[in-house]
């Protein structure tokens, strides 16, 4: 079995990472501004709909989603295929594959709570894999958010 990389010399700490490329690969990843995420945003635009990005829907909870309807309480999030265990596409890490199935299982755990906390606050969270079409999701988005303004008509 190969030794983790550490980080920087001398360090006691393992990386994530098996070699100083996949490191270097994995750090270049975007948080937010993916091209999923830009499709997913014009497609939204496109239909009138106005957002916010990378927001907090609950500003005392750390997480941010992709686009928020804050006043219908609508909060999107795209989560990648790999990132997140999608059913459909996720492939299993050939190396450090241990870390990366507790990765996975952890982004799964938070999503889920996320999920939870924001259903509780009266939010309706939608999650769209980045496999999904643009233009459906819109679709499906635009629907809810206009549903969730006509049952509340002062937002």
């Amino acid at each position: 079995m190969p030794r983790p990389y550490r980080c920087g010399v001398g360090s006691s700490q393992a990386s994530w990472a098996s070699s100083e490329a996949v490191r270097a690969s994995m750090k270049a990843n975007r948080s937010r501004d993916t091209r999923p995420e830009l499709a997913l945003r014009r497609a939204v635009h496109a239909l009138g709909l106005r957002y916010r990005v990378a927001s907090r829907p609950l500003p005392e909870l750390r997480r941010t989603a992709d686009m928020v309807f804050t006043k219908a309480k609508v909060a999107i999030f795209m989560d990648g295929c790999f990132w997140h265990g999608c059913p459909e596409h996720h492939t299993s890490a050939v190396r450090n594959s241990d870390y990366w199935a507790q990765k996975v299982a952890r982004n799964r755990a938070r999503d889920a709570d996320t999920d939870q906390r924001l259903r509780r606050a009266g939010w309706v969270p939608i999650r769209i894999w980045e496999h999904e079409d643009p233009n459906a999701a819109a679709l499906k988005i635009q629907a809810l958010v206009r549903a969730r303004r006509t049952q509340n008509p002062s937002n």
